[in-house]
């Protein structure tokens, strides 16, 4: 590649790191003021679906189960506008079935009970820790694969990426105090997949062209694989975002947050394999002699034959 094709991505590394570190401050902070708003499948409480005949009126039913003692109860469409899924916490396992006669009473048009369900407090409490180890074993996985594949330093340089594009998905819907329920962690751990095929495909350019390049810095290094595997990139996260943009907006309320938690890791795991997992290597002085093999030289090979 010639060097005017090379995009300098690097010349803007520190700007880049301020960024990211403002970017994870944020986050952070919106976790220890707000916490996360943990849907139902985390607190527990009860699950009502209504199948109306006629379209639901979302805003009628959310004054009628206000009026019942739910004002932060969440009421949304599922499958079509005459199916309402009704949402609230409770630690009374039979108040699904009150709630849902009262509706099936009230209602001027003819109202069919679908399903009720109860997600106890200790059930809330099992997925909460389980999905936090599902994320924390996920990682330590990829930090040992990466080292074997790769490079100590290259797996650092992965995890950071990863741990940042984690946080700052979990910071925006912490700050904006979205509803965090397993959807958004299936999201979440999408994210780290995603992110990590993106951030291998980068370290394995690096790899190659510290390996075939001479006569170049570790940064002119990084910058052409990164100019190298830009195009293969941005189709990539293009391609994607047009697909769960199309399920954001018109996909329904019940993957609307999935949906979200998806575009916000896709754009934040494009940026990272740019620029954190790359900006971590430089940082740990990556070099050409960190990825050609030791060649050990075996005892008395050099020996001539005496006579």
């Amino acid at each position: 590649m010639s060097e005017q094709k090379v995009i300098r991505f690097m010349r803007q590394r520190y700007v880049a790191a301020a960024l990211s570190i403002a970017l994870i401050i944020a986050s952070i902070t919106g976790f220890a003021m707000n916490g996360m708003s943990l849907g139902l499948d985390f607190t527990g409480g009860a699950l009502v679906e209504l199948k109306y005949e006629t379209t639901a009126d979302l805003n009628s039913i959310r004054d009628e189960i206000s009026d019942l003692g739910y004002p932060s109860a969440s009421v949304i469409y599922f499958g079509s506008d005459r199916d309402v899924q009704i949402r609230f916490q409770t630690d009374n396992p039979q108040k699904g079935g009150e709630v849902a006669d009262a509706f099936v009473e009230s209602s001027t048009v003819p109202v069919e009970l679908q399903r009720i369900s109860y997600v106890g407090p200790q059930i809330g409490e099992e997925l909460t820790n389980d999905g936090g180890l599902g994320m924390l074993l996920s990682l330590v996985i990829v930090m040992a694969y990466v080292a074997l594949r790769f490079q100590a330093k290259f797996s650092v340089g992965a995890v950071a990426a990863l741990i940042h594009d984690v946080i700052i998905v979990l910071g925006v819907f912490a700050i904006f105090q979205l509803d965090f329920d397993l959807t958004v962690l299936a999201a979440v751990l999408a994210v780290i997949g995603y992110s990590l095929n993106d951030t291998i495909v980068v370290a394995d350019r690096i790899r190659e062209n510290f390996r075939i390049v001479r006569n170049k810095t570790s940064v002119e290094v990084v910058d052409i694989s990164l100019t190298q595997t830009l195009e293969r990139t941005l189709i990539t996260s293009l391609t994607t975002l047009l697909v769960l943009l199309a399920l954001f907006f018109v996909g329904g309320e019940m993957i609307h947050n999935f949906a979200l938690a998806l575009i916000i890791g896709v754009v934040v795991g494009t940026y990272s394999s740019i620029y954190v997992a790359a900006n971590v290597l430089l940082g740990l002085n990556i070099s050409r002699e960190d990825l050609i093999p030791v060649e050990v030289e075996k005892e008395g090979e050099e020996l001539e034959e005496l006579p």
